[in-house]
């Protein structure tokens, strides 16, 4: 499988360095947006002389190679195509659940090249979480003969995420994990450059990049064991807050008259009423194995179990409501609804639609779109790949990348 998702890049004038432009010119061509010198040259606005420098600067380190040659309409010159170069680097992405962990490992041409989904329990506590996810990705490194292949980690929990910090601040449904220094652990394991984010921020980053850019910001409500939601601006940066909380909206109170405690402490949330887990719970399900209750809900939803049916509705009324606030906040121009429960029902994400158009004002709504997500349960993917594509290829990380040994020059390709 391979994304096309858009990579950000600073502005570009005569007094950028050399590293900076050589990271915009690879951003381009990972991206797809630019793959010849031609492309890159229009799309930056940069000279003719600039961009061979950039270019030649990444074919040195061996980020760049040319992939071939691309036919010219008319009587030009043959150009050559770019491409990233796969042994230049690898992302692994890490988009963990309460109860399921999908584990990724992509080129920088964004082609996801190994895949596994495993059953994992974040209850059981980070050091038995992280030593099976780092073992789990030597082997699929191992399995594609590229153990040593330089690499980035990038990794999504569900929790309040310290993202500057690198570790999780005080999750409810996840004991042990407060304060444990998740970046650092994994670097031991892996090696390279790691990154934490909040799960359902890499999801709503993935889905922003893979549109054009909007005039208004977009909003990713995710409804699983718990729920949460991410912010994407309109110039397709993730909106974290001061201290990486914002769109926590799993603890905001859900209802005065809802008397259900909550696992934060508190009572009425809108995860203790709105969630899975609160809809297994009102089934009768025991919450004690978390794994269990998830497949028993999903599969009464998918059978089209009226009880199992009537609670989802409940749950998505209060749901819609809190995203009714959240759109007279925000103003966002595109409202998505994911996770194992949307993907489980069309009645969560038709109840909310219908209680946002009809709650919210008129001005609020008149260009918002709401749908489901286009990436499905790929979405953290796409974000964790944005993340990490990114930071490889920024100009602080090219500088340190080494010359390697000069190759001897192309045959230069001509029109007959």
């Amino acid at each position: 499988m391979k994304f096309e998702l858009r990579l950000t890049a600073p502005p570009l004038s005569a007094r950028v360095s050399r590293e900076t432009v050589a990271s915009t010119l690879a951003k381009l061509v990972a991206s797809g947006s630019a793959t010849s010198k031609a492309e890159l040259g229009r799309a930056t606005g940069l000279s003719r002389t600039t961009v061979d420098a950039g270019v030649q600067t990444l074919i040195d380190i061996g980020a760049l190679r040319v992939g071939g040659i691309k036919v010219v309409p008319g009587r030009g010159r043959p150009a050559e195509t770019l491409e990233l170069d796969p042994e230049f680097g690898i992302v692994l992405v890490a988009d963990c659940g309460s109860t399921h962990a999908s584990l990724a490992v992509f080129d920088l041409g964004q082609r996801m090249i190994d895949r596994v989904d495993i059953d994992i329990r974040l209850d059981a506590g980070p050091e038995r979480v992280l030593p099976d996810l780092g073992g789990r990705f030597s082997d699929m490194l191992e399995r594609l003969g590229r153990p040593d292949t330089p690499r980035s980690l990038v990794m999504g929990l569900p929790g309040p995420v310290d993202h500057w910090g690198g570790a999780v601040v005080r999750p409810p449904i996840m004991p042990g994990w407060d304060g444990y220094p998740v970046v650092d652990r994994m670097r031991e394991l892996l090696g390279g450059p790691v990154m934490l984010e909040n799960d359902v921020n890499l999801r709503a980053l993935g889905e922003a990049r893979a549109a054009p850019l909007t005039r208004g910001p977009l909003l990713y409500v995710k409804v699983g064991t718990g729920i949460g939601v991410g912010i994407v601006g309109a110039d397709g940066t993730l909106i974290r807050g001061a201290d990486g909380a914002a769109g926590d909206v799993g603890h905001v109170r859900a209802s005065l008259a809802a008397k259900t405690p909550c696992t934060c402490g508190s009572i009425g949330c809108l995860e203790a009423v709105a969630s899975v887990r609160a809809v297994g719970l009102a089934l009768g399900f025991d919450g004690s194995d978390q794994i269990g209750l998830t497949r028993s809900v999903m599969a009464l939803i998918e059978q089209q179990d009226p009880p199992a049916l009537r609670i989802v509705k409940e749950a998505a009324e209060q749901i819609g409501e809190v995203v009714v606030s959240l759109i007279h906040f925000v103003n966002p121009e595109r409202v998505l609804v994911g996770g194992s429960l949307s993907m489980a029902s069309d009645h969560l994400l038709a109840i909310i639609r219908s209680i946002v158009y009809s709650r919210a004002l008129p001005l609020a709504t008149r260009n918002l779109t709401m749908a489901r997500p286009v990436y499905g349960r790929r979405s953290g993917l796409a974000g964790g790949l944005v993340m990490g594509l990114e930071s490889e290829l920024e100009p602080e990380a090219l500088a340190r990348r080494p010359v390697r040994k000069a190759l001897p020059p192309r045959p230069r390709y001509y029109a007959r």
